[in-house]
């Protein structure tokens, strides 16, 4: 196969932009230029690589091409930085900057994860394109080449990604004293946890869930609120909507203020946290790795 980097780079922008005039807006070149681009490279691979939709999304085969198209645009900004270092400043940096696509779970995001990001030399010129899934379910976007790297509680590494561990995130049942008072008067029993309101983040979140069973070893339905945003999530808690499952991070301070009260002491789940990135020698990934394990020791257990 005889692939050019411009039609690789036409393939990356199409996939990230969505659409083949936003990807030419990217690029600055015609949208008529794109899809000469594409074609040539669909032609050299023998396969069509991606569905003309909206948003244009990869084929099977267009993952394949879109992991390879990355893992160029990533050694290509290794090799420029090698090449022409920026100055002190990040004004004499200069140049273009690589868009590194990661996957990192809510709560990681709402409270150590993107202080980390921001401890990445700026000689790297990398930008950030964050993903923002459950950490149960965050390697299928690995898996199809859309993201280099993702914080996950999967440890089997997807194939031809490497794996390296982050620690543990704590979460324990938190709910309001007004809550607690009005719901569980007598504490987590059986009986009150089956009517007490819970929040949930979403329908793939099972936190909750997981502490019931463990609680009471049957089966409850109490009502439920789904408030998909983590900072959100905690407010909805700490308000009063229901119980849920917090990360020390994300309640100590609220509990300190006698905001949230722990209305199980003792009770907590554990969700281990790895760091799955590519399998490919890179100055500027193993960076944005070492900038968040760097963080992950400081905030998790």
């Amino acid at each position: 196969m005889d692939l050019q980097l411009e039609q690789l780079r036409a393939l990356v922008a199409v996939v990230d932009s969505g659409t083949f005039d936003a990807a030419a807006t990217a690029l600055r070149v015609t949208p008529s230029a794109i899809s000469q681009r594409i074609k040539a490279l669909e032609l050299a691979v023998g396969r069509v690589l991606l569905q003309r939709v909206k948003p244009v999304r990869p084929t099977a085969s267009g993952e394949v091409v879109l992991r390879l198209a990355r893992q160029f645009a990533l050694l290509e900004n290794d090799a420029l930085a090698t090449l022409d270092p920026p100055g002190d400043t990040a004004a004499d940096a200069g140049g273009a900057f690589l868009s590194i696509p990661i996957v990192i779970n809510s709560d990681s995001l709402a409270t150590w994860a993107l202080p980390a990001l921001a401890q990445v030399p700026a000689e790297h010129r990398v930008s950030f394109d964050v993903f923002r899934e459950d950490q149960d379910h965050s390697t299928s976007r690995l898996r199809d080449g859309t993201v280099m790297a993702a914080i996950t509680s999967v440890a089997e590494p997807v194939q031809g990604c490497i794996v390296r561990p982050l620690g543990r995130m704590r979460y324990r049942p938190m709910a309001s004293p007004e809550f607690i008072a009005s719901w569980l008067p007598d504490g987590p029993t059986v009986a009150n946890l089956a009517l007490a309101p819970v929040v949930i983040y979403d329908r793939t979140d099972d936190l909750q869930d997981r502490y019931l069973r463990q609680r009471t070893r049957v089966a409850l339905h109490p009502p439920q609120h789904f408030i998909p945003a983590s900072s959100e999530f905690a407010s909805a808690v700490r308000l009063g909507l229901g119980w849920g499952m917090l990360p020390d991070a994300q309640s100590a301070a609220a509990e300190a203020a006698g905001d949230l009260v722990e209305f199980d002491p003792g009770a907590f789940i554990d969700v281990a946290l790895y760091w799955q990135q590519w399998k490919l020698h890179s100055s500027t990934l193993a960076a944005v790795a070492d900038a968040i394990a760097a963080a992950a020791a400081e905030h998790l257990r």
